[in-house]
């Protein structure tokens, strides 16, 4: 009666099949994996926001990688800054996506190792390779509050850290880069400025990260979870259906029977 499942079109099916289950199971738990490191990104998130900031010095350190837990973690610095030193990071993008630069000014400590503070975004200029026009820093002491930030990688930021950049110009926001060309001790990681505002609202300070939206991640981790259920079921539809027809011809294929002679 299932003979034709020993056929090639019906074994190739089959075979289909059986890889597709494991397969979309797989992209399901690909994709709820997704969502519960964005839960906890999220929490991370508006915990370390919702934190009562901390002295920089006792988060990190010269050359000292930044820890995800410490990512995003409000911190003070107080000092004054080195805009001789300021340099801009280039194809970086505002609230409402223009594209511009983000400031970079180190803030030089009282024990004269230095910080990084990026003080927020500035458009670019017509002549992108000229140094833009920047607004001018606080004079004297200043005390600084801002996120805490890990140091950026190609790897992590899938921004290539291209050469030949004009001067004063980077494309990544590295504390070991920028402390040669300081040639002072320069902490780890780097400060986003929160507070205070600057005067005129420029540069403009970056917002906080999204730690709200949790995206459709789990949507579409059922969403193949139902696709894997789908395909035995409709492969025992396809069964049902083939024996039908076979039983179906076969009946039509079959001789009359012999009329009755009286």
């Amino acid at each position: 009666m299932y003979r034709f499942l020993l056929s090639r079109q019906w074994v190739i099916l089959t075979l289909i099949g059986l890889v597709l289950i494991p397969t979309m199971i797989e992209l399901g738990f690909w994709q709820f994996h997704r969502h519960q490191h964005r839960v906890a990104q999220n929490t991370l998130i508006a915990e370390n926001l919702e934190a009562k900031p901390v002295p920089v010095t006792g988060l990190t350190s010269p050359g000292h990688t930044i820890p995800r837990a410490d990512y995003w973690r409000q911190a003070t610095a107080t000092g004054t800054y080195d805009s001789a030193h300021e340099v801009v990071v280039r194809r970086r993008t505002s609230a409402d996506d223009r594209v511009g630069f983000h400031v970079l000014t180190p803030l030089i400590l009282a024990d004269g190792r230095a910080v990084l503070i990026n003080r927020g975004w500035i458009p670019a200029d017509a002549d992108q390779r000229a140094f833009p026009s920047v607004p001018p820093v606080p004079k004297g002491t200043v005390t600084v509050t801002g996120r805490l930030k890990a140091d950026e990688t190609t790897k992590a930021s899938g921004i290539k850290d291209l050469a030949g950049l004009p001067p004063r110009q980077v494309m990544l926001i590295s504390s070991g880069q920028q402390a040669k060309a300081l040639g002072r001790t320069v902490l780890g990681g780097y400060l986003e400025q929160t507070a205070p505002e600057p005067a005129g609202s420029s540069p403009e300070l970056i917002p906080d990260p999204d730690h709200d939206s949790i995206g459709a991640h789990m949507a579409y981790a059922v969403q193949w979870w139902l696709f894997t259920a789908a395909v035995p079921v409709g492969w025992v539809i396809l069964v049902r259906r083939e024996k039908r027809d076979r039983e179906a011809a076969a009946e039509q294929e079959a001789p009359e029977s012999a009329p009755v002679t009286v």
